[in-house]
């Protein structure tokens, strides 16, 4: 099983998109302005300080991933912290959230439709791997493919329901997550984040099938 995750991420790697570029000068700029702005304590144990501070910049000044995979705005900024008051405010997020998942998109694919898809909670579980257990193998191929491993969505067979993505949508697929975007981000940027996904705390989720499973004991 192990062999097969690294051959998965060899080949994803060696694909002509994922050898677009595959620099990156520990000197940047952007890392150090990631570990700035990181919102949360890090753990850095084991782990490769350039990477997590970059993917902390990617993930934070660029990407907004929080902004998704947070329940929303009423508890993702801290007290005081919501810039979209009026009067002067600065953003504080919320550590209790951030990443946690949560946010409800509402109807999907309308706003009547009976299926209301909940953002996933990217935190570390116990393993130390981000997204509640996600080897960088199977990472790199939800970025690069949008592949649901959860598959808690599968494309309806019958009459659409709360569980289920009318065709011609693919319920193998996020339906969300703007991979198809991202799939774009070089293989250094790709690891980045993912290092700084695993630095994060845990936050505790149900168990599955919630989007928001986590184990962090």
């Amino acid at each position: 099983m192990a062999f097969a995750g690294v051959a998965m991420a060899g080949m994803l790697f060696n694909s002509p998109r994922g050898r677009a570029d595959d620099r990156g000068g520990d000197s940047d700029s952007r890392i150090e302005q990631g570990f700035e702005i990181a919102p949360v304590p890090l753990n850095l144990e084991g782990k490769n300080p350039a990477l997590v501070g970059l993917g902390s910049y990617i993930v934070n000044a660029q990407a907004d991933c929080d902004g998704c995979h947070s329940a929303g705005p009423a508890t993702q900024f801290a007290p005081g912290g919501n810039p979209y008051f009026l009067g002067h405010q600065t953003e504080k997020i919320n550590p209790a959230t951030y990443l946690g998942g949560g946010r409800d998109f509402g109807g999907y694919p309308t706003p009547t439709s009976p299926l209301h898809i909940i953002s996933r909670n990217l935190t570390p579980d116990k393993t130390g791997l981000p997204e509640g257990g996600h080897t960088f193998a199977e990472f790199v191929q939800i970025i690069r493919t949008g592949k649901d491993f959860d598959h808690l969505h599968p494309t309806c067979t019958g009459m659409p329901n709360s569980s289920c993505v009318p065709p011609p949508f693919d319920g193998d697929l996020l339906q969300i997550m703007p991979w198809p975007i991202y799939e774009h981000m070089t293989d250094h940027d790709l690891r980045a984040i993912y290092e700084y996904l695993s630095a994060i705390p845990c936050i505790a989720g149900p168990p599955a099938p919630s989007p928001l499973h986590n184990d962090c004991s």
